[in-house]
């Protein structure tokens, strides 16, 4: 099975530039071995299932509750029984759908 997660975790009330929140959570991803890529609006990662999924969430609020009073999580989940890799393979697959290369990360 494949799950793959889209999501944003924003402290509210910490001034225009958040990023030094976000390094917290991404380092969390980072360390979970999971595959994932970082952007500029969210982080996107594969977990094996549901509940590793939803734990590496958890770990990230708990992360940023220490010293955040309001944190704003968007989060969109895409869950499949298929093997793990559609990280990659779903972008590869609209690359051949369109038959060139196209940006991506």
């Amino acid at each position: 099975m494949s799950v793959l997660v889209f999501f944003s975790m924003t402290p509210l009330g910490k001034g225009e530039s958040v990023s030094e929140f976000v390094a917290r959570v991404v380092d969390i991803v980072d360390k979970s071995g999971f595959e994932y890529v970082l952007t500029p609006m969210g982080t996107i990662f594969e977990a094996p299932d549901i509940d590793s999924a939803m734990k590496l969430l958890s770990d990230g609020l708990k992360a940023l509750e220490q010293d955040c009073n309001r944190v704003s999580i968007t989060a969109k989940i895409d869950y499949r029984n298929s093997p793990m890799g559609r990280l990659k393979s779903k972008v590869s697959s609209v690359k051949e759908h369109l038959g060139r290369d196209i940006k991506s990360t």
